[in-house]
């Protein structure tokens, strides 16, 4: 902006792209937030540019640190939430906060020049809808802001997702489910941000409330929580009077209790009543997995997150482990280890990136950090077409951002596939031309060959069906022999006339003599 150069984040593992000319690579650095991927290099960025000052808000200035652990982290400037601050004569910066994590910033740039104001805004990551620990992106407060550049994350493309709310009552659900089939769970996850909503998750879950749990923390999740509870005054409102009444983190009087893992000793349970207590672990993908059998020896499910349109780190550290493990390969082909999968999005779905735009009106949209098919996707969308210039920049390209008042339409991207619809007596055929298969999603589309169908409003979406949900459905067929597989358990209650718990309320692991299977029934 002007004569100075900014670099929004940096979340490279190597920098020396960044210092080739043996020059800092800018005058000015800003943090959106302490995600790795997008503050990782700046340790290393610190060391061979000292004087080069980076500038994060407040509660990021804190965090940042867990990225390298062990040494020292780079000094921040912390910036006050919406207060204007001079970075160089003629360039401001102000922040608010973005959602999706705590101490996450939407940076408003303005420079000053002498016939124009130039203002240039960055979302590094954000979510409009509140979570557990941090409160959505306040899109009123720059509304109509019209900037000439909004650069904005595309990490989920145009997908819509379910609500917040609506995620994690589907992911309490499945650890539910797994619990009362006396099935231990492991939650693998990342050190900074998800961890500590999940463990809010489970603390506040009417699923889990006043139940015989034990929950396991990690050591280095259970260190960012200890900053959590340093940082208190600084998170909602609603999160300050939770911990009013009842510890935030760490609990051993109301259930579900919660213990570091380092605490954990085969046995060694706050015992309240004859049972034994059930296990959830939340635990970073790095850590060695086997020792949750030291907890339990008994059957687990691990959950893994999710990432559209892209593989997961956290998946795919816990699927090498699993590759160099014959204790947990074993585990996995009896069934005593089950895997399955969970979402809980922590960005703008489309719907929600579309509203972010419409209602900061810029001239240029810049998308990056998403997969290169889903940002095409956001480019595609004739709504931003036709309002704005669109721009999805490869690595190492300039690109030029001409502002004026008049719009010229850029060249849309082509998406769209033709193809043909026969209807048969039996079954439906749809042919779609031979060049889609040379879209980077259509493996993935076609992996099983499978896939199957919804009407969305007037237009049928076809989708995929994944190996995971093939393997699921037909461990479903084969489920075992109890109440809650019986085709006359409903309501928690036993309805065969035949059986002597007709009409009696029944644990879903009961059984009796006249069991049918649910799957068996016409």
């Amino acid at each position: 902006m002007g004569p100075y150069r900014i670099l929004l984040d940096c979340g490279l593992a190597d920098i020396q792209a960044l210092a080739l000319s043996g020059q800092p690579p800018a005058d000015v650095v800003l943090c959106s937030h302490a995600h790795p991927d997008h503050a990782r290099g700046l340790l290393a960025l610190h060391s061979a540019y000292p004087k080069l000052p980076i500038y994060a808000s407040e509660v990021t200035s804190r965090l940042v640190g867990f990225n390298w652990r062990e040494q020292p982290s780079p000094p921040c400037r912390a910036v006050p939430w919406r207060s204007p601050i001079q970075l160089a004569p003629q360039l401001t910066l102000q922040l608010w906060p973005a959602g999706h994590f705590p101490g996450a910033a939407v940076a408003v740039l303005t420079y000053e020049a002498e016939q124009q104001v130039y203002k240039a805004v960055y979302a590094g990551d954000l979510t409009l809808s509140n979570s557990r620990l941090v409160d959505g992106f306040p899109l009123e407060e720059l509304r109509n802001l019209k900037p000439d550049v909004l650069i904005i994350e595309g990490s989920y493309g145009t997908a819509r997702h379910p609500r917040r709310r609506q995620q994690e009552n589907q992911l309490a659900a499945q650890i539910s489910q797994s619990l009362s089939h006396r099935r231990s769970v492991m939650l693998p996850t990342s050190v900074l941000g998800m961890g500590q909503e999940l463990l809010m998750l489970l603390r506040s879950h009417h699923h889990f409330t006043g139940q015989n749990i034990n929950i396991w923390v990690n050591d280095a999740i259970a260190d960012v929580c200890d900053t959590y509870l340093e940082l208190l005054g600084s998170f909602p409102e609603t999160v300050q009077n939770f911990a009013r009444h009842q510890a935030l983190f760490w609990d051993e009087r109301i259930r579900p209790y919660v213990r570091r893992l380092q605490e954990a000793r085969q046995g060694d349970w706050p015992q309240s009543d004859p049972s034994h207590a059930l296990n959830i672990v939340i635990t970073e993908p790095d850590a060695d997995l086997e020792l949750c059998y030291s907890l339990d020896p008994g059957p687990w499910l691990w959950l893994l997150p999710e990432k559209p349109g892209r593989t997961s780190p956290v998946g795919a550290a816990v699927r090498e482990q699993i590759r160099t493990s014959k204790l947990l390969q074993a585990h996995l082909e009896t069934g005593a280890l089950m895997l399955d999968g969970y979402l809980i999005s922590n960005h703008c779905d489309g719907a929600g990136t579309l509203q972010t735009i419409h209602n900061i009106r810029p001239q240029h949209v810049i998308f990056v950090h998403g997969s290169p098919s889903y940002l095409t996707d956001l480019t595609s969308v004739e709504d931003l077409q036709n309002r704005y210039h669109l721009h999805l920049p490869s690595a190492d390209t300039v690109v030029e951002l001409p502002t004026s008042d008049t719009f010229i339409q850029p060249e849309r991207p082509d998406t769209h596939y033709g193809g043909e619809l026969t209807e048969l007596k039996t079954a439906i055929l749809i042919t779609l031309e031979q060049a889609i298969v040379e879209e980077p999603r259509w493996q993935q589309f076609a992996d099983t060959g499978i896939i199957e169908a919804r009407w969305q409003g007037d237009e049928l979406v076809l989708r995929g069906v994944e190996q995971r949900e093939i393997l699921n459905d037909i461990a479903s067929t084969h489920a075992v022999d109890s109440c809650d597989s019986c085709r006359y358990y409903r309501g928690q209650r036993c309805w065969n006339e035949e059986s002597a718990l007709f009409g009696f309320h029944v644990t879903p692991e009961g059984y009796c003599p006249v069991y049918e299977s649910n799957y068996d029934a016409p």
